[in-house]
């Protein structure tokens, strides 16, 4: 089987378990008292929101937002290894930062995965460094390794080597692991799976979950006239159980 037809059969075989059930199974867990903690209520009410039901609307989007991220990023990553197992006998990392091992021409790869580009700040990406400079020392000198920082999507304005390492993106990072220069483009057609059955699910979940939210919003969070009580909300968000003293 070729790599391509290997990474079209994975992605209809995982997309339902790895994302859309772990999406629909996250939301049905979900708290309200969860959601408002984590949320910056500070802007949502810069954004003007004035009824309950839109400000859940929003809480419950932003919230589903960053968890989509996280879960489709660990699919994406779980995909790549697939590929590059079937077709390097690629193997996920034991070693701290890592998350894939191959040896391509004579070469070991160490490489850790991204979703998209702009993945890190300063700090992230000097660890990054470091765990690269730690699996090189495993290695042991006479190993030939390059380092790799693969992101699934994207573009970088250059693929040249920074400090210690090569920042593969999109099509090149695809390429790398599977030798198929048109792979990033072919694993977009199977992630459409059921799909349409699945986010169908999906909405009347939230549906049901969002009026939940609201009648539970407005009983603990609405003055009497149904007018949002931001101070009561911002209160349980950031209220100090008692005053830090310098």
């Amino acid at each position: 089987m070729s790599p391509m037809e290997n990474a079209k059969q994975y992605v209809k075989q995982r997309i339902a378990p790895d994302f859309h059930s772990k999406r629909l199974a996250s939301l049905e867990k979900l708290k309200l008292d969860d959601v408002l903690k984590r949320k910056n209520p500070y802007l949502f009410k810069a954004k003007a929101i004035t009824s309950a039901p839109d400000l859940v609307k929003q809480l419950l989007l932003a919230h589903l937002s960053s968890q989509e991220e996280t879960l489709f990023g660990a699919f994406l990553e779980s995909l790549a290894i697939h590929i590059c197992e079937h077709t390097y006998g690629g193997k996920k990392s034991t070693t701290e930062g890592i998350d894939l091992e191959f040896s391509r021409d004579n070469t070991r790869y160490i490489v850790s995965i991204k979703s998209g580009p702009n993945w890190g700040n300063s700090s992230q990406i000097k660890k990054m460094v470091q765990n690269f400079n730690q699996a090189r020392r495993i290695a042991g000198p006479r190993a030939h390794v390059i380092a790799v920082n693969g992101c699934c999507y994207g573009k970088n304005s250059s693929p040249s080597q920074k400090e210690n390492y090569f920042k593969l993106c999109g099509q090149d990072f695809w390429h790398l692991i599977s030798g198929e220069p048109q792979l990033y483009k072919e694993i977009i057609e199977p992630l459409g799976y059921e799909a349409r059955q699945r986010n169908d699910e999906f909405e009347e979940a939230f549906g049901r979950l969002h009026t939940r939210f609201t009648t539970h919003f407005t009983q603990d969070f609405c003055h009497p006239d149904g007018a949002i009580d931001w101070e009561k909300i911002v209160s349980m968000n950031s209220g100090a159980k008692s005053l830090w003293q310098p």
